[in-house]
């Protein structure tokens, strides 16, 4: 009799394991999800043909997601593989929820918080084929497919997208676009607000563009939903009628409203913290980093406090007395998550709130278990970052409110007015997405700003047509190019004196290759001069060609981005 058996059995590593397939309500496409599946399936049964990627325009909450859907299975019962990339590790708890209701245990995920062994594991059963759908970050697009059918970027206007760190620095979505065209696949961008550059690339290159105007419902009983009315609130009106707090009048009455009717609201703003800057109000020094030189922030936590750098998450107690000239007058300046959450909770003590931002989304699975217990209304209120504005499809949620949409008009960034009109246009997005219908609150110091107009009317139109008139009148991407060169070290004298001396270099190469319309733009320190104890130096070449300056050309010291989202 064999009382002992040996034998080897592999425990696989899953970390969708916890998660199991729902039951779904049919959805009835509408007349134009329907135009574009059958375009779009049509492309996909033409083998090893050169697709051109296709750009899917559509308002938040108009159905995108199902189009998806519906492409990916047509890819499956193809025998191809699905590469379905989100911005961020925020949205994928509700994306993989919805393609594992549909493909089952067909579907992986890809991310930086996997363990090493459920990566490894992930990792090997994508090569083998088990795994058919891959959702994850801008990382999963170098998952091991041994057949990609289709690539689907959702939210594709998110910076996100591109890396920067580490280098080497890449633009995510021209590496899918690359990718698409090596393999034969089908690539599919997706946005309620695509990037200028994206949708001037479409317009040249003739790719298919589809346009989604109509809000659609997952619940039929809703029929029909519009986007959200936008208040926009003059917050130096409000001051100008003895109203000091952060929240307007017209916010406080809104989020009682909902409260009263047991729904569920959104406040937004993009600063962590509970102060965004400390000072001494007797000299103006700025309490800052030692290692990077910016600002450190103040987190509060109960009967504590500390002093971060969000770059380099240094630490420090808050100071008794200026480091330059010894006075108690320390004071915070500026209201970030933190004191937001505070302030609420002092207005609504009834009221349940949830804060979520890079502080309280550190762990594993946190992103997950913060967005559970608000969509089964654990909470009444979501404070949070720019991780509100991608993708939620909350039914709740009747009233967003922004704290500040002034947040990043005014960096000095070519792009900085697309990005805001993009994050406010994607974060009033969440409201009303439902029978309950919704609205939505801009509290701003800058009322007539054609981007906050923009936003507000929901027209994206508007707003495409004001800022590539400025684009091209300025000589900005996506009607020139930039190269912009940064070089590093820990002496700071040694990075000024390489970059004068790179600055030399290049004036002499633009003379000798007759490239007479490239302009240089420096040197000079970087946004944030010193990062991780590395002063920072930058060279913007800004022409028709810039790059061709730099072909080869030894550059071994210096970091180069081509076009980057940002000159920060």
């Amino acid at each position: 009799m064999d009382l002992v058996v040996l034998q080897d059995q592999e425990t696989i590593r899953d970390p969708l394991a916890h998660l199991s397939p729902q039951q779904e309500t049919a959805i009835q496409l509408t007349a134009k999800q329907d135009e574009i599946v059958r375009a779009l399936t049509k492309a996909l049964d033409q083998e090893n043909a050169q697709l051109k990627p296709a750009l899917i325009h559509g308002i938040t909450g108009s159905g995108k997601t199902e189009i998806y859907l519906r492409l990916a299975a047509h890819t499956l019962a193809l025998g191809k593989q699905v590469i379905m990339m989100v911005p961020e590790i925020s949205l994928t708890p509700q994306t993989i929820q919805r393609f594992l209701n549909r493909f089952g245990d067909q579907v992986g995920v890809i991310h930086s918080r996997l363990s090493p062994g459920e990566r490894y594991d992930t990792w090997r059963r994508i090569r083998s084929g088990e795994i058919k759908v891959i959702i994850g970050p801008r990382s999963a697009l170098f998952s091991p497919c041994s057949a990609p059918g289709l690539i689907i970027l959702d939210e594709c206007h998110d910076d996100s997208f591109y890396q920067r760190e580490p280098s080497p620095a890449y633009d995510g979505i021209q590496a899918a676009i690359a990718y698409g065209e090596l393999c034969h696949a089908q690539v599919i961008l997706g946005s309620a607000t695509p990037n200028i550059a994206t949708m001037v690339q479409a317009e040249q290159e003739a790719w298919p563009l589809f346009r989604l105007d109509q809000r659609v419902s997952m619940h039929p009983a809703s029929g029909t939903l519009e986007l959200p009315p936008v208040e926009v609130v003059d917050m130096r009106q409000e001051l100008q009628a003895g109203n000091r707090s952060i929240f307007s009048r017209s916010l406080q009455a809104a989020l009682a409203d909902v409260l009263q009717k047991k729904q569920q609201a959104i406040l937004f703003l993009n600063r962590r913290g509970s102060a965004t800057y400390v000072f001494c109000r007797e000299c103006g020094t700025v309490i800052k980093c030692p290692r990077c030189d910016l600002p450190l922030t103040l987190h509060t936590h109960d009967t504590s406090s500390v002093l971060r750098c969000h770059t380099c998450n240094y630490k420090r107690n808050m100071p008794q007395k200026c480091p330059t000239c010894g006075s108690t007058q320390i004071r915070q300046y500026g209201s970030g998550t933190e004191k937001v959450q505070q302030m609420v909770q002092t207005l609504f003590p009834q009221a349940g709130i949830i804060r979520w931002d890079a502080e309280t989304a550190r762990g594993k699975d946190a992103h997950e278990l913060i967005m559970h217990r608000f969509s089964s209304h654990q909470a009444d209120i979501l404070v949070g970052t720019q991780m509100l504005a991608k993708g939620l499809d909350l039914p709740l949620v009747t009233l967003v409110g922004v704290v500040l949409a002034d947040v990043s008009l005014s960096f000095p960034d070519y792009r900085a007015h697309e990005r805001a009109f993009q994050l406010l246009t994607q974060v009033a997005g969440r409201a009303g997405r439902s029978g309950l219908g919704g609205q939505v609150i801009f509290q701003t110091f800058q009322p007539e700003h054609y981007v906050i107009q923009a936003a507000a009317g929901h027209d994206y139109a508007s707003f495409f047509s004001q800022e590539t008139e400025h684009r091209r009148k300025h000589g900005y991407p996506p009607y020139a190019h930039l190269v912009r060169l940064e070089y590093r070290h820990r002496d700071a004298q040694q990075a000024a004196d390489t970059a004068a001396q790179m600055k030399n270099n290049l004036q002499q190469w633009i003379e000798s290759g007759g490239f007479h319309e490239t302009e240089i733009n420096g040197p000079k320190p970087c946004f944030f001069q010193r990062v991780n104890s590395m002063y920072r130096w930058e060279i913007i070449l800004h022409g028709p060609d810039p790059l061709a300056i730099l072909r080869d050309k030894d550059l071994r010291d210096w970091r180069i981005e081509i076009d980057p989202p940002t000159v920060l």
